[in-house]
């Protein structure tokens, strides 16, 4: 018995929450194509996300985050992770509200401390203190992917396969996302 996906399931969330992981694999389960608009923006600009936070600024990395989300959500309906801070924006809310539905991807700051404090990846976290920066960008975030439509909990002793199969019963409540075939 397979599945017939509707709009674009979007995962949000802090650095770390499993966007990507398990994004890939609920793609997978869905039989449905999977996308990261960072990779996107990398692959459009041809430069990574940390060199064009550096040469271009947030702001224009906003802007191109925003237009790469925009195109994937008029594709065929399908998994995109996206990155921590794309959410935030009120104009990406709007488009993922109007063209897919948002799952947040909800952890603890000692997870996503565990999964990112040896990533050299984050411009966001290069601070005298990391952890620190990674508590302050959580409170100041989490009320806004509140209010994503879904919330999905990740813990500690959920392989990636148990988080995709999650957010996979989160979606089955949601006929106008997902039916079966």
């Amino acid at each position: 018995m397979g599945w017939r996906l509707k709009k674009t399931v979007v995962l949000v969330g802090m650095m770390g929450a499993g966007k990507t992981a398990v994004g890939t694999q609920l793609a997978r389960l869905l039989g449905v194509g999977f996308l990261d608009s960072d990779e996107e923006i990398v692959k459009a600009a041809n430069m990574t996300i940390a060199e064009i936070f550096e040469r271009d600024g947030e702001p224009f990395f906003r802007l191109k985050e925003a237009q790469v989300i925009a195109r994937l959500l008029r594709g065929r309906p399908g998994v995109l992770s996206t990155g921590g801070g794309a959410f935030l924006q009120g104009a990406n809310r709007a488009e993922i509200a109007a063209h897919g539905v948002s799952v947040w991807l909800k952890a603890d700051l000692e997870l996503l401390w565990t999964r990112v404090r040896h990533k050299s990846t984050r411009p966001l976290l290069k601070t005298a203190d990391p952890k620190g920066t990674l508590a302050a960008l959580m409170a100041a975030r989490e009320p806004v992917y509140a209010q994503a439509d879904m919330t999905v909990i990740s813990r500690p002793e959920l392989t990636v396969e148990a988080m995709a199969e999650n957010v996979l019963a989160a979606l089955m409540a949601r006929p106008d996302v997902l039916e079966r075939k």
